[in-house]
């Protein structure tokens, strides 16, 4: 895969559906998940933003939606959490799932492992369980080592992302997200564009483009299927404040 170096065109979202990825995206990473600053600004955006695509924008994140509506007002936007595991359109609409076996035994797993080890951080989610590195980098090959052992024994999958690993049923990632969303009525037809940084992000700017629409890749250069590239969290906010103008 090539490596985007061109920003988004003018006036993109003009007949599209934005679908937007929370951390690294719109907020900057932090030393936890809890430690992130929103901006007061993002709200507003998000509302004009969602005004001006006649409802066609959702949040596509890792996080949990629970955690999401801790920091994010949710209400104008469809939202899908947990890595596609959790899917709900803006009327209020739930797509519901059950929690796999062998995840609770895996949490415990997970906490034990992360209150033994200095700068571990274990993270729960409704469908999953994730295990962040970000206090510790040097720590990223013994925590995946063990997550990997993990998986297996409980039936589960591994999902790897910026300084964290997550277990999680297998069957959905961010691009069926994309996809859902895209064969609802309030989406249909529009062409989709899909605004990540990390490599989860990955399968929905494959599923944008399989759909006639494109990835935006944030952050470094790197080989990715997105088409085009936008430095950073500010660099996203600016070209979002455009799209909504």
């Amino acid at each position: 895969m090539p490596s985007p170096i061109l920003a988004p065109p003018p006036s993109l979202a003009e007949g599209a559906a934005l679908f937007l990825d929370f951390d690294g995206t719109l907020v900057e990473l932090a030393e936890t998940p809890q430690a992130i600053r929103v901006s007061p600004a993002l709200d507003s955006l998000l509302s004009r933003l969602s005004h001006r695509l006649h409802g066609r924008l959702a949040i596509v994140s890792g996080r949990a939606i629970a955690d999401l509506e801790r920091h994010l007002d949710c209400s104008a936007v469809a939202v899908s959490g947990s890595h596609g595991l959790e899917l709900r359109l803006r009327d209020g609409t739930e797509l519901p799932l059950a929690a796999p076996a062998g995840l609770a035994e895996a949490r415990r797993e997970v906490d034990r492992f992360a209150a033994s080890v200095a700068g571990l951080l274990a993270e729960h989610k409704p469908y999953g369980v994730a295990l962040h590195f970000r206090r510790a980098p040097e720590r990223a090959e013994s925590a995946r080592s063990f997550m990997e052992a993990l998986a297996a024994n409980a039936g589960l999958v591994v999902q790897t992302g910026k300084m964290v690993v997550e277990l999680r049923p297998g069957g959905a990632d961010k691009g069926d997200a994309v996809r859902a969303f895209m064969a609802e009525p309030e989406f249909a037809g529009a062409r989709p564009v899909f605004v990540g940084d990390d490599v989860t992000d990955e399968s929905a700017f494959e599923a944008a483009a399989g759909l006639g629409g494109a990835g935006i890749l944030v952050g470094p250069p790197r080989a990715t299927a997105a088409l085009w590239r936008l430095d950073g969290v500010a660099a996203v906010a600016a070209w979002l404040g455009e799209e909504a103008r």
